[in-house]
């Protein structure tokens, strides 16, 4: 694993607590693209998390880039984003 996705997994875990956490850089399937020249990568996140629940998509997904804060401008270009509750995954 790779410093960058241990940051991004150690915010995920310190803020949300997730009970499951599946991260997955998509960064190789990206080359060339505009927006990964500046060095930033694409990942893709699964996440289940009790402090979901009651909450709509936008709001877990807003719950989600609070997390990572200024990974979000230093680290991260795109975030694909499964934000679960655990009675969700079943």
């Amino acid at each position: 694993m790779t410093d960058r996705m241990q940051r991004i997994r150690n915010c995920l875990e310190g803020a949300l607590a997730p009970e499951s956490l599946e991260l997955i850089d998509d960064s190789h399937k990206h080359v060339g693209h505009a927006g990964a020249r500046d060095g930033r990568g694409h990942f893709s996140v699964r996440i289940v998390a009790s402090c979901f629940r009651g909450q709509r998509p936008l709001a877990r997904h807003r719950m989600v880039y609070a997390a990572l804060g200024a990974l979000m401008d230093t680290d991260i270009h795109a975030l694909s984003i499964q934000a679960l509750t655990p009675e969700e995954i079943g």
